[in-house]
């Protein structure tokens, strides 16, 4: 009789993996390394310097920004024209030999050419680099006809000169005399009206002084009503302060203070409803905003003897 013999088989677990033991921390490293300073804890110094160590960096990195850009805004002004750099840069390139070939002149209509040329005070044949741009334009910009300037070196041998000259906005009546001005009241040049009789004849007439400071602003006024522009021989200023209109019939009409516009309005409605200004009419005051006088005129009164008149 046979028997039968279980074989068990016993699982045997695998031996257990090595740990590499973990690195110390650092600081329990460094008390290591240092014999006799085992379990000192850090000053109340070291913990704050600790603490604001790394605002520090970002700190000198804005210092160091700040820095540069002050330097930047510095060096940017020394360069302006007139400067020390700048001059010192117009003296060294006074001893490069590189000539100007070429003076080149734009805007120019009304100032004259031999004025404008000794302005600039550089020909052909000058040295390029060395001459100062900003005492050139000085002296250009104070010619009578010349409201602004700029002027530039091109290379390789050119100057640059662009005039903004002055334009003849009006024709001032003062004392006897007859001159051109500009839209800011400056005298543009002082002209015989007869090398000019173009301007003088057509450009309206403002008489009286402080009349060129304020003309402006009644002669745009004035431009935008052409009716009345039409009739209107002169501006003449009152006190420096308000404004009279010499109209072509003889007539005056006195303007209120700081309503030029206003009065102007009304005016002209008072003309298409009544034909005002085609009466014979010495005055038409209208400095009172709530009525209207009128002056007639004399029947045979002789022409004042103040009356603005044309330059022949």
């Amino acid at each position: 009789m046979s028997q039968t013999v279980d074989t068990y088989e016993t699982a045997v677990p695998p031996p257990p993996r090595l740990r590499t033991p973990a690195k110390p921390p650092r600081a329990t490293a460094a008390r290591a390394r240092t014999p006799g300073r085992i379990g000192v804890r850090p000053s109340r110094t070291a913990l704050l310097w600790r603490r604001q160590r790394r605002l520090l960096r970002p700190l000198a990195w804005l210092l160091l920004a700040l820095l540069l850009a002050a330097g930047t805004v510095s060096l940017v002004r020394t360069v302006q024209p007139g400067s020390t750099i700048a001059t010192w840069r117009e003296r060294a390139g006074a001893a490069i030999a590189i000539p100007v070939e070429a003076v080149q002149v734009n805007g120019r209509e009304k100032t004259p050419e031999a004025l404008l040329r000794a302005a600039i005070g550089v020909r052909p044949g000058d040295k390029l680099l060395g001459f100062s741009l900003e005492a050139a334009r000085a002296r250009v910009e104070s010619l009578a006809w010349v409201q602004s300037a700029t002027v530039e070196r091109r290379l390789p041998g050119t100057i640059v000169v662009t005039l903004v000259e002055r334009r003849p906005f009006a024709v001032w009546q003062s004392a006897g005399r007859f001159q051109l001005i500009d839209r800011q009241g400056q005298v543009v040049a002082e002209q015989d009206p007869a090398k000019d009789a173009t301007a003088f004849a057509t450009l309206p007439l403002v008489v009286g002084p402080g009349a060129p400071e304020a003309a402006s602003p009644l002669l745009d006024q004035l431009a935008a009503i052409p009716a009345l522009r039409a009739r209107v021989v002169a501006a003449v200023r009152v006190g420096e302060r308000r404004w009279n209109l010499r109209l072509n019939n003889g007539a005056d009409v006195l303007l209120p203070e700081g309503a030029e516009a206003q009065a102007m309005a009304r005016l002209m409605e008072l003309h298409a409803a009544h034909a005002l200004l085609d009466r014979p009419l010495q005055a038409i005051d209208m400095r009172l905003p709530d009525r209207l006088v009128v002056r007639p005129a004399p029947t045979a009164a002789p022409a004042p003897a103040n009356t603005p008149r044309r330059p022949t």
